[in-house]
This record gives C-alpha cells, sequence and structure tokens, in this order.
C-alpha cells in the first residue's frame, strides 16, 4: 500500500515540508513532537507526542508502528537509543552515528578538525565560568560562545571583554536544550559570508546543491539565497570538505554543511543531518528542493540532476510575543507583490502557539538577480503579519 513508512523525530517547518514531499511520493508517515498538532503531525498519518530524550518512549514508538525508517528532524535525541535500534536492525536516517555527533556541537566539532582534517576556527569547550574565561583567553578576544546543543542559533553571543564571557557563557547555559550544561567558545572569525552547502549522500554518489548564503541576527536566520556568490576555487574546497565529512558520517541522506567564507579559505562551522533551515529557500529555487532529495537518498532512489531555476530567496516571519490565538493577516497582499518577472510565494507553517522571535512563516521570491530576489522576499515577508487574541 505505501512505498515505505517514515516515522519523523521532530515535526516543526523541515519535518512538514519533508512530510508533504514524502505523501506525494506515496509513503506512510509518523510524525513525533514533544507538543500536540506540530506543523508535520498536521499532514501526517499518525502522530505521537513525546520528549524525544525520552529513550522509553521513543522505543515504544518506533517498536509500535514498525516505520521502516526512522527520520531525526531535530539534535535532541536519546541518541544512545537510537544506536540500540540500529543495532536491533533498525533503519536510522542517515546513521545514529550521525545523530549523536550533530546532537552536540563538541562531537561535531572534534569529529570534523581532529578526526577529519577540516578547517575550522580555534576552539575549546567549557563546563564552568573559569573555564570559559581560559578558553576565551586561549582562542582571543572577541570570541563566540554557544551551547554545545541549542537550535536556531538559542543562547549563542559575541564576548569581547572577560565580563562580557561571564554574562555570554550563563547565556549559552541558561538556553542551552538537553541535559549538558557546556558551551563552545570560539574563534571569531572576520568572516565575508556564510553559506550552507547542502550536500546529498544518495544511491547515484554525492551531489551538491548551488551554495546558499545567508545573513544571521542573534544567531537565527533572516533571509537565505541562492546561489551565494563564491570564488570557483572557494567552492571546491568547499565541496571536498563537504564530502569528506558526510563519507566519514556515512548513511544516506541530505547534509546541511555550514561554512564561513574567509578570503580564500572555506572554514567549516557546523553540519545537519538534515533539511537545513536556509535550504527553504530551494522551496521555490530549485528542482528537486531540499526535502525531496532527503526523501530520494533514503529512499535509495537517483537524485539525477539538481535544476537551479534562477536567483531565489527567502526571508523569515516572525512572532514578537506568546500566544495561542492569533492569526495572519496580510497573505493576500503579500502574495501580489509577485509577478511573473518575479515571483513570490509563502508558507505559513501552522504553529499552534507564537513566542517572542519564533518563526512561524517564510516567504520565497525568484528573481532576475540574488539582490532582487532577497528585496522581494523581505518586501513579501513584511506585507504578512500576526493579529494577537491575548482575550481567548
Amino acid at each position: 500500500m505505501f512505498l515505505a513508512k517514515l516515522m519523523l523525530l521532530g515535526s516543526g517547518e523541515l519535518g512538514r515540508e519533508f512530510a508533504i514531499a514524502a505523501k506525494r511520493l506515496g509513503c506512510a508517515v509518523v510524525a513525533c513532537d514533544r507538543y500536540p498538532n506540530a506543523p508535520a503531525m498536521q499532514v501526517a498519518d499518525a502522530a505521537e507526542v513525546f520528549s524525544m530524550l525520552d529513550g522509553a518512549a521513543l522505543r515504544a514508538a518506533v517498536e509500535k508502528h514498525c516505520p521502516d525508517f526512522i527520520v531525526p528532524e531535530i539534535e535532541a535525541i536519546d541518541t544512545a537509543t537510537l544506536a540500540a535500534l540500529e543495532e536491533e536492525g533498525w533503519q536510522v536516517v542517515p546513521s545514529a552515528k550521525a545523530a549523536r555527533l550533530t546532537m552536540n556541537r563538541d562531537g561535531i566539532r572534534r569529529f570534523a578538525a581532529e578526526e577529519q582534517g577540516l578547517t575550522t576556527s580555534r576552539y575549546r569547550f567549557a563546563e564552568t565560568e573559569d573555564e570559559a574565561l581560559a578558553a576565551a583567553q586561549a582562542v582571543g578576544l572577541p570570541c563566540v560562545i554557544k551551547p554545545v546543543m541549542s537550535s536556531s542559533g538559542k543562547g549563542q553571543s559575541t564576548a569581547t571583554t572577560e565580563a562580557e564571557v561571564r554574562t555570554a557563557f550563563a547565556y549559552a547555559i541558561e538556553k542551552m536544550r538537553g541535559d549538558r550544561p557546556m558551551a563552545i567558545v570560539e574563534e571569531f572569525i572576520r568572516f565575508d559570508s556564510e553559506i550552507t552547502l547542502l550536500t546529498v549522500a544518495a544511491a547515484d554518489g554525492i551531489h551538491f546543491c548551488a551554495p546558499i548564503g545567508h545573513r544571521q541576527e542573534a544567531g537565527d536566520y533572516r533571509e537565505s539565497w541562492q546561489p551565494a556568490a563564491m570564488s570557483p576555487a572557494v567552492l571546491e574546497d568547499a565541496r571536498r570538505q563537504a564530502a569528506t565529512i558526510v563519507e566519514a558520517l556515512g548513511g544516506r541522506g541530505l547534509f546541511g554543511v555550514e561554512f564561513f567564507i574567509a578570503g580564500d579559505r572555506a572554514i567549516f562551522s557546523e553540519l545537519s543531518p538534515r533539511p537545513h533551515d536556509t535550504g527553504m529557500v530551494t522551496l521555490i529555487g530549485q528542482d528537486p528542493n531540499e526535502f525531496e532529495l532527503h526523501l530520494r537518498a533514503i529512499l535509495g532512489l537517483p537524485v539525477g540532476t539538481i535544476v537551479q531555476r534562477g536567483p531565489s530567496a527567502s526571508a523569515v516571519i516572525l512572532a514578537d510575543r506568546s500566544c495561542r490565538e492569533f492569526r495572519f493577516e496580510g497573505v493576500g497582499a503579500a502574495l501580489a507583490a509577485g509577478s511573473a518577472e518575479t515571483p513570490v510565494d509563502l508558507r505559513l507553517f501552522g504553529k499552534p502557539e507564537t513566542l517572542p522571535g519564533r518563526r512561524m512563516g517564510v516567504a520565497l521570491a525568484r528573481a532576475a538577480s540574488v539582490e532582487d530576489a532577497v528585496a522581494a522576499a523581505k518586501a513579501a515577508a513584511a506585507r504578512v503579519t500576526i493579529a494577537y487574541d491575548e482575550e481567548k
């Protein structure tokens, strides 16, 4: 009846788009998250609500639904249980090893720098304020301090003095996810740009999407664009490094490999073994998009040729407060801003609650140039507002 049954661990906006892609290819989807009515649950065949860090609950859900593939969509998962399930014959995407190493920044950074020889910034790890101060002295000021486990840039800040190091370390620990009070203290890279290189490990080999540039604010992306301008030599180096770490992690799927571009250097930053938030630009910019690529790779299908449809961009739509009763306004105006030459589209994620700074949707645009696409996406996003009914 179904091509395959997929269990999503984490059901946010990325999981929602992946679930839509899976349904289009005739797959069954079981969406799991820590709260009910998460975005992917709204388009799935079944749903389970539990903490992904609860190993017993995770195992119970897997044994109940018997998926062909277990597909992590978030970092905060009980990776020991994933590894045990994999050893028992359950298929974890792309692998339990990838999920374990990328769950915490210390795991993937050490793997990238110390085992695979990738180019990275100087870094140290700290579990106490004193260790953070020593780490900052070792890597130099200014430095960037982040929790080893977080999402969407939460807990990240830059410190230029010892007093700011103390504040930044406390902030990182406050905003961390999971139960490991540890921060990474990194050398501040004076980079020219940041890129995400979507890298696909598939049945027909390693494939690369056109590089995606993005602008960060408060540690989270605000706009992304594709293709990002890069010299051929730097792009080739980034591809070499991405292929090295993806092949070392093993398994099949799409990986979001992030780099700082500084002059003639591609400096590895982070990696997600799944579709990347900055890659939502591919929903308008390329065929297949990142979610379809992830699905094809998981199912063992060939990727074939990835077609770039033209300069494209995404811009986020953010909430500014906590509320359970809200509605979107200006959707028609945002869509009317598009044209045949500059098509515009929206994705509203269906999250059941707003929070300060929470990403609730994204505007997408394609144009004759990256600059025009970014401007069009930002203009469309600005036309969408959130109306709150805080009395309900």
